[in-house]
């Protein structure tokens, strides 16, 4: 059985399921990029072009989340946990009017997950 590269937190499930609710499918995208950093943008699904620069990581609690290339290279190594805090975080994200913010917690992947991962996928 292939080891998730993401899962999602309580609190991040639960803002998921009342974003879906509103918005209908949804998927993520973390950029690493000028205006957002390194935050997970959550967005309607196909609200956001995917290109050659970005790879599909996983899916987290029913949701596509996807991460640029070279964001990708300094993550690859990590287990990755969605969670949600108070606060407000990314103009450009889903949440932002929910007083909540998505943001990524992250461990390194024990020798034994490291060789049982989940392949990542190209986009574009």
């Amino acid at each position: 059985m292939s080891v998730s590269r993401i899962v999602a937190s309580p609190s991040a499930s639960a803002l998921i399921d009342e974003l879906r609710a509103r918005h209908g499918d949804l998927m993520f995208h973390q950029s690493g990029g000028c205006c957002e950093g390194s935050a997970p943008m959550c967005l309607k699904d196909g609200e956001f072009l995917l290109g050659t620069s970005d790879v599909k990581v996983g899916v987290v609690h029913g949701v596509p989340y996807y991460m640029n290339k070279t964001q990708f290279e300094y993550w690859e190594h990590t287990h990755l946990t969605l969670d949600a805090i108070p606060g407000h975080g990314g103009m450009f994200s889903l949440e932002q009017a929910t007083g909540k913010h998505f943001l990524i917690r992250s461990r390194l992947f024990t020798d034994d997950e490291a060789q049982d991962l989940e392949p990542v996928q190209a986009c574009g």
